[in-house]
């Protein structure tokens, strides 16, 4: 960990109690700041505001009370989730209060070598094969971290000089994050998502390129080359161009030809012996080996974790196989494109679980992958009748169900020994469940119950 003196005697709020919050505003007393914590919600665990009082921090909850703005706050420490429009958030905003998330408290902290991975899909699987592979020939720690659920800050403090840490960085993140600078940064792809919160696609592109803001000459921007977009989107970083693909060849990165990954010309591995399944993660393989190839690791480290490594969880998840049946959890897939991806990784007919939170999107583009992929589908939530008219112009077999949980037992009845019965929701969970990750969870509770079985 840094020393740094920034924040003593510094007056600083903190705005939310996720895990990240609450170890920011540990960390702040550390370096020396009189810190206030607020949570719009009351929480139901009293142990988190015991511990945030024990250590002198006053707690307010319940509320986001707008006097907060008027206490002669240095700095704003707020959890990315809460938009800028919040009133407090915008109070803070006009008066011209420092607001940052904290992942830069973590980057402020941090003393080693830092890689980024950001981008509308495929953050986490790259987070964790980047990981995987530096460490399989590292002497020193290699750690990941950030919108992975781990605390930036909590493992900046642990680390030193001569370590590495991998972080997974949202847009949300990433506007709070004005110095932060990676030598390694990853853009996996750019879609449309978060609009609701971005406002624009521009203003979306432009959080995501935060994370290349800072980069010189000396360091890397790996980068998606499948879309000219994302090529003129690389135009605007001063860092050295890495470019991967699927699509293109290029000799100055990774790329795929005739079914053999390349590194700059040179063989790496057949892609057929990648053990996760679909071209999605063929991609998030090149942006992995790229970034593994520009911090030294060996050939040898890069098959070792791809040919095992058997996926995130609710990233496309291999849960079990059941009479012949194989279910996958992709409950991250909370967007359209990260479900066109899930379908085109299969080659069996799909039952299809689908629907969720209603963010005013049409859904007709699926109706290709739907035609070519889907046998049958279960919809649920707020987005279910919009899921179901998708389904009908596919001529594909919809069945209505409450949510992720009942649709299991509805989908196995409609199943036949070689199907895939797939949770690839294509919206968020917000509508039913507090986040993806309950929806996966319930959903795999519901298929051990379905099967007797564990998950594997």
């Amino acid at each position: 960990m840094k020393k740094i003196d920034e924040y003593q005697g510094k007056k600083v709020l903190v705005m939310g109690f996720g895990i990240s919050g609450i170890n920011a505003a540990h960390l702040l007393v550390k370096l020396g700041a009189n810190v206030t914590a607020n949570d719009k919600a009351t929480p139901k665990n009293n142990d988190i505001v015991d511990d945030l009082e024990a250590d002198g921090i006053k707690v307010i909850t319940g509320d986001n009370p707008i006097s907060l703005a008027n206490e002669g706050f240095d700095v704003v420490v707020k959890n990315p989730g809460i938009p800028y429009d919040n009133p407090l958030v915008a109070a803070f905003v006009k008066q011209g209060t420092t607001i940052i998330t904290e992942a830069e408290l973590g980057w402020q902290i941090f003393d080693g070598h830092l890689v980024s991975v950001t981008g509308s899909n495929g953050k986490t699987t790259t987070t964790t094969l980047t990981q995987l592979m530096i460490a399989e020939n590292a002497k020193h720690q290699v750690k990941y971290a950030g919108n992975i659920g781990i605390s930036f800050s909590k493992i900046a403090e642990d680390l030193g000089p001569d370590d590495t840490l991998v972080t997974e960085l949202s847009s949300f993140q990433l506007l709070g994050a004005p110095t932060i600078h990676p030598h390694i940064a990853i853009i996996t792809n750019i879609f449309s998502n978060h609009l609701d919160y971005h406002k624009t696609r521009e203003n979306y592109i432009n959080a995501k390129l935060n994370i290349t803001r800072n980069q010189t000459k000396d360091d890397f921007l790996v980068i998606n080359w499948d879309r000219d977009e994302w090529q003129k989107i690389a135009q605007r970083s001063q860092a050295t161009i890495v470019p991967f693909s699927r699509l293109n060849k290029s000799h100055e990165g990774s790329y795929v030809e005739d079914g053999m990954i390349y590194w700059r010309g040179q063989e790496v591995m057949p892609t057929k012996d990648i053990r996760l399944i679909g071209p999605q993660n063929v991609e998030n393989a090149l942006a992995a080996i790229a970034a593994a190839k520009l911090s030294g690791v060996t050939n040898d480290a890069i098959k070792k974790v791809l040919t095992t490594f058997s996926g995130v969880r609710h990233r496309l998840q291999y849960v079990m196989e059941y009479q012949e049946r194989l279910f996958y959890n992709d409950s991250k897939s909370t967007d359209i494109e990260a479900t066109e991806v899930a379908l085109q990784g299969f080659d069996r007919p799909v039952i299809l679980l689908a629907g969720g939170l209603d963010r005013g999107y049409t859904f007709e583009r699926l109706v290709p992958y739907f035609k070519k992929h889907v046998k049958a589908m279960i919809v649920f939530g707020e987005c279910k009748d919009k899921m179901k008219d998708v389904g009908n112009q596919a001529g594909v077999p919809v069945v209505e169900s409450e949510n992720a949980i009942t649709a299991v037992p509805e989908a196995w009845k409609l199943s036949e020994p070689g199907d895939v019965i797939l949770l690839s929701p294509a919206n968020a969970s917000w509508d039913q469940f507090p986040s993806f990750e309950v929806r996966g969870d319930k959903f795999i509770e519901a298929v051990e119950e379905l099967t007797g079985k564990k998950e594997q």
